[in-house]
């Protein structure tokens, strides 16, 4: 069930605690009001410190108060300055509210309120992380560790059951001296695609090259190719 905003009332929370805000520098004061899903209004104001930067915004103020409250999601926000009309959250403020309100949140403006998902397009939040976080990190055998950093990956095509899939080895010349060892250090497994390979191999060494079916090398490792990659010589 969708609950009932009283936009005045928040505002005016949001005044009452402007009123109380410590902003001696900027002589910028702001109070924010908030109505939580369970159905209470928390509040919050900046408060600023000689050390300009560590300044705290009156949404920081609201979101610990949330927390320290019992938690909950923000439903709706007003925020307001000294004339107490409304203004907006600042990019870090969103960022809180994001994660605090999610992208449905709504937040006081003129003509009309305006949710998350229009102040911030695209927001990033826990669901990225997630997404992160459930893929394992590449990893690099105990035994081969003093290399990393060296070398050279190269991930190419492999037949897999008739089907085109991904390998790649770790071979432990650099190219920058004829001298060096050469050798393969390590063989990848079978990949679907190149941006797992590519993953296991920047896990290994900055310069990673994929090969394709027709042999022809493209650049993938971290910053611009070398000089020799460029020449056609292999990193």
């Amino acid at each position: 069930m969708t609950m009932e905003i009283d936009w005045a009332e928040l505002r005016a929370a949001a005044v009452e605690v402007m009123q109380r805000a410590y902003a001696p520098y900027s002589r910028f004061p702001v109070g924010a009001a908030a109505l939580v899903d369970d159905g209470r209004v928390i509040v919050g104001c900046n408060v600023e410190n000689a050390g300009y930067g560590v300044a705290l915004c009156a949404e920081c103020g609201v979101v610990s108060q949330l927390h320290a409250s019992g938690g909950g999601r923000i439903v709706a926000l007003s925020c307001v300055d000294a004339t107490g009309q409304p203004i907006m959250p600042c990019g870090r403020c969103r960022q809180l509210l994001w994660e605090n309100g999610g992208p449905n949140c709504l937040v006081e403006a003129y003509p009309s309120p305006l949710t998350m998902d229009e102040l911030m397009p695209h927001g990033f939040g826990p669901a990225d992380l997630a997404v992160v976080t459930s893929s394992p990190a590449p990893s690099v055998p105990v035994r081969l560790s003093t290399w990393i950093g060296q070398g050279t990956v190269f991930i190419h095509p492999e037949l897999d059951g008739g089907k085109q899939v991904w390998t790649g080895y770790w071979d432990r010349s650099s190219g920058a001296e004829e001298s060096e060892r050469a050798g393969i250090l390590e063989e990848g497994p079978i990949w679907p695609d190149t941006e797992d390979g590519v993953r296991w191999g920047r896990a290994r060494t900055p310069r990673v090259i994929v090969v394709d079916a027709e042999g022809a090398m493209s650049w993938a490792g971290e910053g611009d190719p070398p000089a020799a990659f460029n020449e056609g010589i292999p990193a």
